[in-house]
């Protein structure tokens, strides 16, 4: 679940909140993140997702400047917090989740900005304005599928990392069509 808040911050959450209060996969109740589950927190989520769908509608980019790293801090939290408090719904012991949640949102996040980076270089100008939603239902997914079947949780964090690693791999490689003759 922290994987899918670094890909996007409030669907997962609010997929995560849902389902805690359904008591399907997760349940934060009698946990020290019982608020993670709480109706006004999730309303504030949904705003918060709201506002931020609004801006991209719009043509806003939130994923890069001052926007992509206040959104990109939201995320880095969100994916803390969900991370810690799945621990401490099924062990108990949550404080090492706040750390492994911030490198799981963080990987994600690495892994998606330079994914969606190359792609959007490649599309034209529609075709980039739909892959914010793109994003956002590979987080939904991510975090349905995640707490359903909690090994699914490990292939997308993998996922992330191979993204992340052959992004990076390509990166570094040099391109013939870029050669300057002499």
């Amino acid at each position: 679940m922290a994987g899918a808040a670094g890909l996007r911050p409030f669907l997962p959450t609010l997929v995560t909140g849902g389902l805690a209060i359904a008591d399907v996969g997760v349940d934060f109740d009698g946990t020290e993140f019982a608020f993670l589950e709480s109706p006004v927190f999730l309303v504030v989520i949904a705003l918060a997702g709201a506002i931020a769908f609004a801006l991209e509608a719009r043509g806003q980019d939130l994923e890069t400047g001052t926007a992509g790293a206040f959104l990109g801090g939201i995320a880095l939290g969100l994916g803390a917090l969900l991370y810690a408090g799945t621990l401490d719904d099924a062990h108990g012991t949550w404080w090492y989740g706040l750390i492994l949640g911030l490198a799981c949102a963080g990987l994600a996040q690495a892994a998606a900005r330079d994914f969606f980076a190359r792609v959007r270089g490649r599309l034209d100008r529609d075709a980039q304005a739909a892959l914010p939603f793109y994003a956002e239902a590979a987080a939904l997914l991510a975090a349905f599928f995640s707490i359903l079947f909690p090994p699914l949780g490990i292939v997308v964090i993998g996922f992330l990392l191979w993204l992340l690693i052959g992004s990076r791999r390509r990166s570094e490689q040099k391109y013939a069509g870029l050669r300057i003759l002499r």
